[in-house]
This record gives structure tokens, sequence and C-alpha cells, in this order.
């Protein structure tokens, strides 16, 4: 839904920062003074509507750009319920996880202790939190662990589900008009934008192998070439790297960079999926395995700990070593020729069972805010 999408009864309040961030400050605070810019500019907007008799009985809020730095010292009895992500850490997570990509040094490992300034505060300051995985509710600290519910956003099992007759239409970025179906021995890849944290690398480098092995198969690879996590290459971009790293090996013809698509584009290339790669290093599950899973596309999915949450090898989808190129193609070409009926259906009830919107997230969600509401002081 679009930001400014109207919703009977509720009425979207904006704030604007008012200044950028210092320049020449110490790089190491770069990141906390800019979430101090947002806090502030978002408290004062809430201390208007204070000021006026509007006081929540709960705030539920993400901390992950500061607005909730300062919404304690506006609505000191208010109930603060937060969506706690991911916090940082150098080694088990996603820094340091990736050879090609080395642990940071003395410095870095500062800085990134630093960055979690922001996190540990509104660790403080939050009554209740929420995390989507058990996974990474277990990235806290152990002393705040305990504040914490493992309630995933939920999946619209009843909305997106496996569709036979599913047909894709696009155009790939090379102009070429692609028409697909579940018929077709499609290989999808999906990332918001193609980078190392989600698996791009692994995945291209694993495509030669497939592409020579299966002459029939087809890739499409749909998101962007920005960067949503991690550092940004020296030069260009991620997506066309590691496209030009593999260039001469594969044939172009059979891979098709959609780009940004519409969300029903995006469905139809789940519904019509012959084999499904998910790779992400220890870092924040994306919706978008999920989503696959309840779509009905086999998926095959990096042995990192998101993963494994969710994927158990063999049964409801594939893992595979996340470096392990000639694996991922194996179990790729393996996942194109089998009867992956039983696997699928599998998948689809693990969705339906643990992570359903309308059966299980939401009834928990309310279930957290009954219960915090029952808590606070008439």
């Amino acid at each position: 839904m679009h930001r400014n999408a109207p919703i009977d009864g509720v009425e979207f309040i904006q704030y604007k920062a008012k200044r950028g961030t210092t320049k020449d400050i110490h790089p190491w605070v770069i990141d906390y003074e800019a979430k101090v810019i947002r806090a502030e500019a978002c408290a004062e907007v809430c201390h208007s509507l204070n000021t006026k008799g509007f006081v929540p009985d709960v705030i539920f809020v993400h901390p992950g750009w500061g607005e909730a730095l300062l919404l304690r010292e506006v609505w000191p009895t208010a109930k603060q319920i937060h969506f706690v992500e991911f916090y940082y850490g150098p080694e088990g997570k996603d820094v340091g996880f990736d050879p090609e990509f080395p642990v940071p040094n003395f410095s870095g490992r500062c800085r990134l202790h630093i960055k979690n300034t922001n996190n540990l505060m509104n660790l403080y300051g939050m009554d209740v939190g929420v995390s989507p995985t058990e996974w990474q509710r277990s990235t806290v600290p152990q002393q705040f662990q305990s504040q914490i519910h493992a309630i995933h956003d939920g999946v619209d099992t009843q909305k997106l589900k496996p569709n036979p007759k599913a047909v894709l239409r696009a155009k790939d970025d090379r102009g070429r008009e692609i028409e697909l179906r579940k018929s077709d021995r499609v290989i999808t890849f999906i990332n918001r934008n193609f980078e190392p944290n989600r698996g791009y690398h692994s995945f291209m480098r694993a495509l030669p192998e497939i592409l020579v092995k299966d002459p029939k198969a087809r890739v499409v690879l749909i998101g962007g070439d920005d960067v949503s996590y991690g550092a940004r290459p020296d030069n260009g971009s991620w997506k066309e790297k590691y496209r030009a790293e593999v260039a001469d090996k594969i044939d172009d013809s059979r891979v098709h960079f959609l780009g940004k698509v519409p969300y029903d584009v995006y469905c139809a290339a789940m519904q019509i999926s012959s084999a499904h790669v998910y790779l992400t290093y220890p870092f924040v599950l994306s919706w978008s395995m999920l989503e696959a899973m309840a779509m009905g596309a086999p998926v095959i999915g990096s042995r990192t700990p998101p993963v494994e949450e969710v994927i158990e090898d063999g049964v409801n989808g594939w893992l595979v070593d996340f470096f392990d190129y000639e694996a991922i193609a194996k179990v790729t070409l393996a996942t194109l020729k089998a009867n992956t009926s039983k696997v699928t259906q599998r998948a689809r009830k693990t969705i339906v069972e643990h992570y359903d919107l309308h059966s299980v997230c939401l009834p928990a969600q309310l279930a957290l805010l009954d219960s915090i509401i029952d808590e606070h002081p008439e």
C-alpha cells in the first residue's frame, strides 16, 4: 500500500528533518547523528500532538532509523512495542561471513560496535519487542531476549498460492519480451537489489554449469541494481560486476534480468518457477522466500541460520552451502528435473501453519497488543 493511501480512521502525519549530518564529523558516529536528527524531528511533531491532547496508549515503532529515540520524552506513560529486526556484530552474522569481503579490521569492528548505539538505546527504551524470526531475536544481547516475541509479519496465503495456469509476461533489460509458463523449466532468483548479502555472486557463478547441463533452462532474475545492505562496489553496481564476470561463460539469450517489477509480475514468476534459488548471509530473512514457498515454488536455500529456521533439507525445500557454486548448480539442476510436488506441498503447509497472516501472525500480534493495553493504567 502506498504510504499516502487513505485508510478509514487513520490520519497520516509526516515529519521532516531540519538538517543533514555534520561535515567532517567522526566517521564512526555519522550513522548515529543521522538517527538523532530524525529522532528530533519526529519528537517535535509528536510533542505538537501531545500539546493538543493526543496521548497514545501504545506506540508501535520500527526503531531502526532513530525515530523512537525520544518518544519516551514526549509520552512517558505510553507503552512501546518495537520491531526488533537485527543487532549488528562482527561474528556469526552478516559481517565477516563472506571470505570475499574479509572481517573488519580493528577500526571497522569499533565502527560496527558504535553502530549499535541506536539499537541498544531502543532496547532499553522499549516495553516489548517483536522479531520476525527466532534467529533475528537471538541476535540481540541475551538480557533483552526475554522481552522480545518471535512473531512474523505474516504471509497472506489466501492470496499467495499456487496457480498452475499462471503466465509470466515481461520485458527484460535487453528489451526482449518473454512469456513463460509452469511447463517451462524456469529458474528464479529475486533480490530487492542484487548484492553479495543476498548471494547474487554465488548464484551467478553457479549459472554457467546450470545452463550448459540443461539447454532448456531459462533464468529469470528480479531486482534492482542499487544497494540495500552492505557496501557499494568500487565501481558500477554489483549486478553488472558479477554479470560481467560470467558473461563469456553463459548463454545470455536464456538469462533475463527484469529489474524491479509490479507485484503481480513477481507473483507470476513465483507461480511458474521450477526452481527458486534463495541465498542469504546470516541476516534478516526475506519475505520473498516465504512467499515463494506459499506460491508453490520449489526453494533451494542457503544453509544459513535464518533459512534453516524454515527449511528442512529434502522435506519442504533444499539447503546448499552458500559458497559452493557446484552444489548450487547440482541441486538446482536436480530440482528442475524432479517431481517436486510433495516438497512444495509441505513447503506451503509450513507457511500456512506457521506464517499465515490471518490465522497465525496477525492474531499473535493483536494478542500482544491486547496484553500491553491490559497492563496500561487507566
